[in-house]
């Protein structure tokens, strides 16, 4: 099995902590060269010097926010023309605020969508003639288990996550012929600063304790138990190297079981 990512470059968002950086952290113990991209520079240089370098790989950072896709184009633009593209694309954003679909404003689905899928176009468009050039591209979107059962009280990630799932299947049937595929990774509940954010809004609203909302949780998954970062991180690594060639146009649910859709 050829899991080898050495000469590879990889573009990854969100990649200061929780899932974003572990996958980071797994592209580059594979060999491939990471450009990690979010919005704090301070978290990103810290997050730099802990990424493994096993063939001394020059990894390096890019930051702009991705509520504002003016500044996320320019920036990726600008790195394209120094480093040529990149062979790996990870789209991984923070969720949007919960709370119930009729109750949120307009403007916080136009600024979902703008952040995730128009954000993921952007970088796509940048980064797809790479791709083609070499016959390889890999295309994995970081999203939600939304994607096949809608989420209670979180109305505009599910809406959002929906139609990134969507563009992800239609890019797929295009790129395929060219060797780039596109793919979802739709991870359960995970140790993350935005499950730990999530819990103690749901524990506010719900007038409980932040204990009762985890064991609430917690009896939703069949595994027992919520997900290591790194436990999401090692399928959408996987879905990033050669060995994953034949796979395109799915979403893979990591989620302990949680799903009871089949």
């Amino acid at each position: 099995m050829n899991l080898n990512l050495h000469h590879k470059r990889a573009v990854v968002c969100g990649s200061t902590q929780g899932i974003g950086k572990a996958i980071a952290i797994g592209l580059a113990h594979l060999g491939a060269t990471v450009t990690l991209f979010a919005r704090n520079e301070e978290a990103l240089r810290a997050t730099l010097a802990e990424l493994p370098c096993p063939h001394h790989q020059p990894h390096d950072f890019l930051c702009a926010d991705f509520a504002h896709p003016e500044q996320v184009q320019t920036v990726i633009h600008q790195w394209v023309a120094l480093h040529g593209g990149a062979h790996i694309l990870i789209n991984n954003t923070g969720g949007p605020p919960g709370g119930q679909a009729i109750d949120a404003a307009p403007k916080e689905y136009l600024d979902a969508f703008s952040k995730h899928l128009i954000c993921n176009q952007i970088l796509a468009q940048a980064l797809i003639p790479f791709m083609k050039q070499h016959h390889y591209g890999r295309i994995v979107n970081v999203i939600s288990t939304s994607v096949r059962e809608p989420i209670p009280g979180l109305g505009v990630s599910n809406t959002i996550r929906g139609a990134v799932a969507s563009w992800a299947k239609t890019l797929s049937f295009e790129l395929a012929p060219l060797g780039i595929t596109v793919n979802n990774i739709l991870p359960g509940y995970t140790k993350t600063a935005r499950l730990a954010s999530l819990i103690k809004a749901r524990a506010e609203k719900q007038g409980k304790t932040e204990e009762e909302i985890t064991h609430a949780l917690l009896a939703e998954v069949p595994a027992g138990r919520f997900a290591e970062p790194e436990e999401i991180a090692h399928a959408a690594v996987f879905l990033c190297t050669p060995a994953a060639a034949y796979i395109t146009g799915v979403s893979i649910p990591v989620d302990g079981g949680k799903i009871r859709a089949l």
